[in-house]
């Protein structure tokens, strides 16, 4: 692996949107929020290790920090890095959503 040697420091979490669930369901897809270092074969690692599935090829998607502001204040959110997992044909992985 690369930089990033934990598994659970590659993989930050689960992407739950509505996109990500008609990736999943159209297209055997998940998405994950992952470290910003890591690179698509650590990712696959990670993904192999963690849940037991394999993996047909790993996307990688650097996301913007979006400007916000309150009032006068103006501010930014992080970039960070979004990767999307294609599983083999009768792979499956289940994520469980928490209630917020």
């Amino acid at each position: 692996m690369g930089k990033v040697s934990d598994p659970y420091r590659i993989i930050r979490k689960p992407l739950l949107s509505e996109k990500c669930h008609d990736l999943k369901e159209r297209h055997n897809q998940v998405a994950f929020r992952v470290d910003p270092a890591a690179t698509k074969s650590d990712i696959k690692a990670a993904v192999e290790r963690i849940f037991k599935a394999k993996v047909a090829a790993v996307n990688v998607v650097n996301v913007a920090g979006k400007e916000k502001r309150l009032g006068k204040n103006v501010g930014r959110r992080s970039d960070w890095k979004k990767a999307i997992v294609t599983l083999k044909a009768g792979e499956k992985i289940e994520i469980v959503e928490g209630v917020a």
